[in-house]
């Protein structure tokens, strides 16, 4: 698959607090992070809910959108993605109508149909609500009406959302919402920053099934990417070790903080450890200017992607803000 033009950049920011570190730098680094990006040119700046875990400060999904949102001025904000079965559509709606009309022009609302925790956690948020595969596409369409156009004698209206028409995403990882996005009309994003496996099918599949809406006329995909550039590819090896390290901890289930970088942490471990942090993070990108730009090119040419969604884990703050400016530079050619 190729495409004709060059893939814009976005960044997908899980607020990972640090080892060490404090949820109120965190959120400082985030702040920080989404005004450089903006400098750089990237399109949007997403962020993802999250719900008991340790290394993760996004929670509050829609109060961060906002916070990030006043805190910039050009780049497109918003959630990447909320998790419907957490939330009743009607509350999703009023959230993100009052941003569009804050921030007018740019709140992007990305859905998910995970819950983004454990069962226990799901339950606390929504204790009597019990999903069923039907629920999602349903309480898609009701978001969509709720943010679109008051029609005569609508019984339930967001104030504020209705008439906001803010832009609607669907998120997944499996061929359901690439196939409800393409029955829908609706832009598709690919979680391939942490489940590529079905990265190909999918796309190919909501491609094909696409049908035109009054929302999109023709099919959007973006991928996520896991991406750490430095000054060269050693440098960028070695940086990665933290992402690593995390990701070996969410195999294991232990979604603590972000680990510093260590020397030598893939040789020490076992080769089926290896082999599954490798598949975690099949489709990274990892190195110097030349190896991210081929890198990056290659995903764009393999999925035909209209924008890559950046997913950078680099423990210290000014490398990490280093390495997206060494990706942007790289990427632009």
């Amino acid at each position: 698959m190729t495409t004709t033009s060059k893939a814009s950049l976005s960044l997908l920011d899980l607020v990972t607090v640090r080892e060490g570190g404090s949820i109120a730098q965190a959120l400082a680094i985030a702040r920080d992070t989404a005004r450089h990006v903006e400098a750089l040119g990237f399109t949007r700046y997403w962020l993802a809910e999250h719900h008991n875990m340790p290394g993760i400060a996004s929670s509050a999904t829609a109060v961060l959108v906002g916070h990030i949102a006043g805190a910039t001025s050009r780049i497109r904000v918003g959630a990447g993605g909320i998790m419907l079965p957490n939330h009743a559509p009607l509350v999703v709606a009023e959230a993100f109508g009052t941003l569009a009309e804050l921030y007018p022009g740019r709140i992007d609302l990305g859905l998910g149909r995970a819950p983004g925790t454990d069962v226990t956690t799901m339950r606390a948020l929504r204790r009597d609500r019990v999903e069923t595969e039907a629920d999602f596409p349903r309480e898609v369409a009701e978001l969509q009406r709720l943010l679109g156009p008051l029609q005569p004698g609508q019984a339930v209206v967001a104030v504020p959302g209705a008439g906001t028409q803010v832009p609607i995403w669907l998120l997944g990882s499996s061929l359901f919402a690439a196939r409800l996005a393409a029955a829908r009309g609706l832009p598709y994003a690919f979680a391939s920053h942490f489940a590529p496996a079905m990265l190909d099918q999918a796309v190919a599949l909501y491609r094909h099934e696409f049908q035109p809406s009054a929302a999109l006329r023709r099919p959007h995909v973006m991928v996520g990417v896991p991406l750490v550039a430095a000054e060269n590819d050693a440098a960028a090896d070695f940086l990665a070790s933290s992402s690593r390290q995390r990701v070996l901890g969410i195999l294991r289930g232990d979604r603590a903080g972000l680990p510093p970088p260590r020397e030598g942490f893939m040789e020490s471990l076992h080769a089926h450890e290896r082999d599954a942090i490798n598949g975690f993070l099949g489709v990274a990108v990892v190195g110097g200017p030349e190896t991210v730009a081929r890198g990056l090119a290659a995903l764009q040419a393999r999925t035909g992607a209209d924008e890559l969604m950046l997913v950078c884990d680099v423990f210290e703050p000014a490398l990490r803000l280093c390495s997206l400016e060494i990706a942007a530079r790289a990427w632009a050619g």
